[in-house]
């Protein structure tokens, strides 16, 4: 679909970094808009690109993560996720890494299902989400020491649940979840 309005870029006047560590870049900026006007400060998070993942196993289940999440303080339900390192060829391989390391799970049909930016006014970065279909056990967790994940596995039902109960309440993992649903649900209809 061609958008109909086509915004044209921000020229960039002045760029410097305020902070740069592995889990919190800020650069600022002096941009010009097209129409003249002049943003003094303009603030860009720089976080590396993240995957996740619509893990089903050959049973038929979802496969979640439920961890802890200092920055809202609370204990989230979600799809395996994690970021895009830079010894990972791709996405994809990134993906299937962290499948693998969060839930011991591997193997089955892998496709790219969607793309979304988590903050595409202040961050950088790009999510991807493949869904990972008839996937089985083939080891244990492999976690880092930051991380502290139980693995869970729910129904097609028990899923949708929690996302109309907003117990799923990360943006980049929702949107491609309700997407998943919507899909299926639309197809399942005579």
């Amino acid at each position: 679909m061609k958008n109909i309005l086509s915004p044209l870029p921000w020229k960039v006047l002045e760029s410097e970094y305020l902070h740069k560590r592995p889990w919190l870049t800020v650069r600022k900026e002096k941009l010009e808009m097209p129409n003249g006007n002049v943003v003094h400060d303009y603030f860009v998070l720089e976080y590396p690109n993240w995957v996740n993942i619509i893990a089903i196993n050959r049973e038929g289940k979802f496969i979640l993560v439920e961890q802890y999440r200092p920055g809202i303080g609370e204990t989230c339900i979600e799809l395996c996720a994690g970021v895009c390192e830079k010894e990972d060829p791709s996405p994809l391989a990134s993906a299937q890494r962290e499948l693998l390391e969060e839930t011991g799970y591997s193997g089955g049909h892998w496709k790219e299902f969607m793309r979304v930016a988590p903050n595409a006014s202040a961050a950088n970065n790009y999510s991807w989400c493949f869904i990972a279909e008839g996937v089985e056990k083939t080891g244990d967790q492999a976690l880092e020491e930051s991380e502290d994940i139980t693995v869970h596995l729910f129904s097609y039902d028990e899923v949708k649940a929690l996302l109309r109960s907003d117990q799923i309440v990360q943006a980049t993992m929702a949107a491609p979840l309700w997407k998943y649903f919507a899909t299926n649900d639309i197809q399942k209809i005579p």
